[in-house]
């Protein structure tokens, strides 16, 4: 669910059970995710790079300021989810960009989630009991 108003852009980005909700608002390109700078939540040079590439491809670094709500999941599965909801924000915003994130595959949600545990097997989805063998 996407909003788009005078000068504010919301989307949200998912990935397993990770969920981001991002506000764009036209600023200075400050991101903060739960009301932590994203250099602080995310911190390290892997997760920067992933981080600022929706930003990089579109070249709007001092256009944008985002503020990231984002729960659920772990620490790769949260990035994943804050990458997706900036590049459909992005794309609500100028729709121009659009193909540029489209190219570059962050516009496509990732759609692999944890298999449920079937009932009657062992304690994984795939286990299967083990049998005694005489």
């Amino acid at each position: 669910m996407a909003q788009t108003g005078v000068g504010n852009t919301s989307s949200i980005g998912r990935r397993k059970e990770a969920v981001a909700r991002v506000r764009l608002v036209s600023g200075k390109g400050t991101v903060t995710v739960n009301g932590k700078p994203i250099h602080e939540y995310f911190s390290g040079p892997i997760f920067q790079k992933k981080y600022t590439r929706p930003i990089e491809i579109t070249q709007t670094n001092d256009k944008y300021a985002f503020s990231v709500k984002v729960e659920g999941g772990g620490v790769i599965s949260q990035l994943s989810a804050v990458v997706h909801g900036i590049a459909r924000a992005i794309a609500l915003a100028d729709p121009a960009k659009r193909s540029d994130l489209k190219k570059a595959g962050l516009l496509t949600r990732d759609a692999r989630v944890k298999e449920r545990r079937k009932y009657g097997l062992a304690h994984k989805a795939r286990a299967k009991k083990q049998s005694p063998k005489r």
